[in-house]
């Protein structure tokens, strides 16, 4: 079911509340599954976000994070039956890149990484990330409960199934909302807090170009 066929709730209201403040605790710190170290920590002057990882593309294949090495990426975890929050985040990244130039906007690579891998198939993000509001290109990315655990903990994302929720078709996943910067190497570059504009990300990439061309670090 596409996000935009879902009824209107009560609950997106709070979804969203929750995954603002769930992004604001990530920043500030906390440590475990669910509770995931903040993203700002740093080991050797680089910092401690992303890494390997195994999942499944939404045309049913096995990649690695080597399969998108050599562009710089967009990454944001996520869920196709996320009623508000998932789908305002891939627009907002869609309205960034749509405010660089053509051959700008196609250097980047953009990522949608489940964390509902029980409900989100390949099949089903195949759909998903069609959709004209989203960016171009857009791939969606799932596996096996553990796969998507790892890439989680790499990224230090939040997930956690809403314990309110009984129902398999209806239940809610709490996550941070943050979208991940990764230069051509896969390594950190920035993080985008949910409410980001699309301005300032667009700011942010057409900058890191430019220091590229210059020979400058991002």
């Amino acid at each position: 079911m596409r996000w935009s066929d879902r009824p209107v709730w009560l609950l997106p209201v709070l979804a969203t509340v929750i995954c603002v403040g769930i992004g604001l605790a990530v920043f500030l710190g906390t440590g475990g599954q669910g509770r995931l170290a903040a993203p700002t920590a740093q080991e050797s002057g680089r910092a401690l976000i992303g890494g390997p990882f195994e999942l499944v593309n939404h045309e049913g294949e096995t990649v690695t994070e080597a399969d998108f090495a050599g562009r710089p990426m967009l990454i944001y975890f996520g869920f196709t039956y996320c009623p508000d929050v998932c789908p305002m985040s891939l627009q907002v990244m869609a309205a960034a890149l749509d405010q660089l130039e053509p051959d700008a906007r196609a250097e980047f690579q953009t990522l949608l990484i489940s964390v509902d891998p029980e409900r989100d198939t390949p099949e089903l993000l195949a759909q998903y990330v069609t959709s004209e509001a989203f960016p171009e290109g857009l791939t969606g990315l799932t596996g096996t409960p553990e796969q998507v655990r790892r890439a989680a903990e790499a990224y230090r994302v939040f997930y956690r199934r809403s314990e309110q929720d009984g129902s398999m078709a209806e239940y809610l996943v709490d996550h941070s909302s943050i979208i991940y910067f990764m230069d051509r190497q896969g390594q950190f570059v920035e993080a985008f807090p949910h409410a980001t504009s699309p301005a300032q990300i667009a700011r942010r990439l057409q900058r890191f170009l430019e220091e590229e061309g210059s020979g400058s670090s991002a």
